[in-house]
């Protein structure tokens, strides 16, 4: 089982995301646990007061350091039994990668960001690691925070119906999935792909395995660099290359 804890000023948020789909049905079979803390509840001042304009002047306001170590303090007073991981812009992008580095852990702590930034005393010296989700800015590490319990859970044995689909998925292998069809085999004369309704297993295989060569190469032609590629993958990208230079 794996914990997370999320540390926030809107802890409203995750009401919707958390009480749906596969990840209300692994909290109810204990695969996962989730806990929202409200950072505010840690700050000891009579207004609840989480944020203050930044030293040197400038817009907007910085969360302070003081409610986040309380919190802190209270959620995982023993450090060494979780990763406390700050959402923040600058950190390192998440990846499926990531996300099965951190489904080994027993315990995740997630801070929150929001408003300007957060005292740099936090990032020096509360978390372990930071991770942004991409490139761009958002209100705060709420959505962030709800992709990565997401992301990380559906690694946790037994909270997929099926545990190949965590195996299968695109970024899973390093490639992006094959083309998926279900019933009807045909429908408004588009049509399933007759290897598939075939019956033959391993002609079945070698089809999902060009197509998802196929569809990377086409549209994410950087994943294959650090793919892991057999040789007869390596032969079959050169297939598909030069197919697609002769149709240009």
């Amino acid at each position: 089982m794996i914990r997370f804890d999320i540390l926030s000023v809107f802890p409203g948020m995750f009401t919707s995301a958390f009480e749906c789909s596969l990840l209300k049905k692994a909290q109810e079979k204990n695969l996962i646990e989730i806990q929202i803390h409200d950072i505010r509840h840690y700050a000891q001042d009579r207004h609840r007061v989480t944020d203050d304009a930044p030293y040197g002047g400038g817009g907007g306001m910085v969360m302070k350091v003081e409610p986040i170590d309380r919190a802190l303090q209270d959620v995982a007073p023993d450090r060494d039994q979780a990763l406390i991981v700050l959402l923040t812009p600058q950190g390192e992008t998440f990846s499926q990668k990531i996300a099965e580095e951190l489904a080994t852990y027993p315990r995740i702590v997630l801070i929150c960001g929001h408003y300007e930034g957060l005292d740099e005393r936090v990032r020096a010296h509360l978390a372990d690691r930071e991770i942004s989700i991409g490139d761009y800015v958002l209100t705060g590490g709420e959505l962030p925070a709800m992709i990565i319990v997401d992301a990380v859970a559906r690694l946790v044995p037994g909270v997929l119906g099926n545990a190949m689909s965590a195996r299968t998925d695109s970024f899973a292998t390093g490639l992006l999935e094959y083309p998926q069809y279900t019933r009807p085999a045909e429908y408004r004369n588009w049509k399933v792909p007759d290897v598939l309704i075939s019956g033959h297993h391993r002609e079945i295989d070698k089809w999902r395995r060009r197509e998802s060569l196929q569809r990377t190469l086409a549209r994410r032609p950087d994943l294959l660099k650090q793919a892991d590629l057999s040789a007869d993958d390596l032969s079959m990208i050169e297939a598909l290359k030069s197919l697609r230079e002769g149709t240009e």
